[in-house]
């Protein structure tokens, strides 16, 4: 029982110097708190735009949009740096969570928005990856930090203020197609999210008609197919718009070829495998004290 002790001991103490020595890796909020440009990518002007607009948003609503860039990640991968840098500034108000981080690597190329539990709702994980496809990502590709910021700062700043159905600043934001953005990387997905589609249409083909569903333990099958089908759906929908149609249509050639799966009996066979706001009094601007957790996304440039 001691040494078992003693080896938990060791662990415990490991994990929490790990730990430690992970958040020290993190950069410090700096006086401007919204706008903490690490890397030296962000115009003096672009900074100060930033954080006037920031600070009344803060102001009007408790919402906080921090921007941090950072020259790496210091070996961590990208969302948990973003999830700890999150938490560690504390963006947001306390009680309604109501964050969000735009994060910049610039040694690894890659951007990472955080969302905060309260504004979950009106940031979905879907459109924050459209934002960043829109407004950001075109024009990182060409270094062009000012644009790219600017843009996607600005998207999010009036979608915020739309939630608090406050009128948002009247600034201009360039918008660039997602079909003329699309990273060649997302070609990787297409086949596993379109064989997905097509054995859950499979599976709803197989047994929609299957004399093995009169049975009892067989009933509440296709209910279960149907929730994890719209489930999936929508999971699909809103993280790559780009293959949904195709999707659809991969699921409706499942279903026909289940459903068409009959032997002379007319039992069918077959089927397919289920695969927050506010600011110190000691000068210098601080964390509401919200938390991450609301989701995000992630984009490479």
């Amino acid at each position: 029982m001691k040494k078992l002790l003693k080896i938990f001991s060791i662990f415990l103490f490991i994990s929490i110097l790990f730990n430690i020595n992970s958040v020290n890796a993190l950069v410090k909020p700096t006086e401007k708190f919204y706008v903490n440009d690490y890397a030296n990518i962000i115009s003096d002007e672009l900074e100060n735009t930033i954080f006037n607009y920031s600070k009344e948003l803060a102001n009007k609503t408790k919402a906080q949009i921090v921007i941090v860039t950072v020259n790496n990640l210091e070996g961590m991968d990208l969302e948990t740096y973003a999830t700890k840098l999150f938490r560690s500034f504390k963006i947001g108000d306390k009680k309604e969570n109501n964050g969000l981080l735009i994060l910049v690597a610039l040694e690894e190329r890659q951007v990472r928005v955080e969302v905060g539990y309260g504004l979950e709702g009106v940031l979905t994980d879907g459109l924050t990856g459209r934002y960043q496809d829109q407004y950001i990502i075109p024009y990182f590709k060409e270094n062009k930090w000012d644009e790219g910021i600017k843009n996607g700062y600005f998207a999010f700043l009036k979608k915020i203020y739309a939630y608090y159905n406050l009128t948002a600043p009247d600034v201009e934001i360039n918008a660039v197609s997602p079909t003329t953005t699309v990273d060649n990387s997302y070609i990787i997905y297409l086949i596993p999210i379109v064989g997905v589609f097509f054995c859950i249409g499979l599976l709803l083909g197989t047994y929609s008609k299957n004399s093995i569903y009169k049975k009892k333990k067989s009933k509440i099958l296709i209910p279960i197919i149907i929730i994890i089908n719209i489930a999936v759906v929508i999971f699909f929908y809103y993280q790559f718009q780009l293959f949904f149609s195709m999707s659809l249509v991969a699921e409706l050639f499942g279903f026909f070829a289940g459903s068409s799966n009959i032997s002379s009996n007319g039992n069918y066979y077959g089927g397919g495998s289920s695969f927050g706001g506010g600011f110190s009094s000691g000068g210098g601007f601080s964390g509401g004290g919200g938390s991450s957790g609301g989701g995000g996304s992630s984009r490479g440039f």
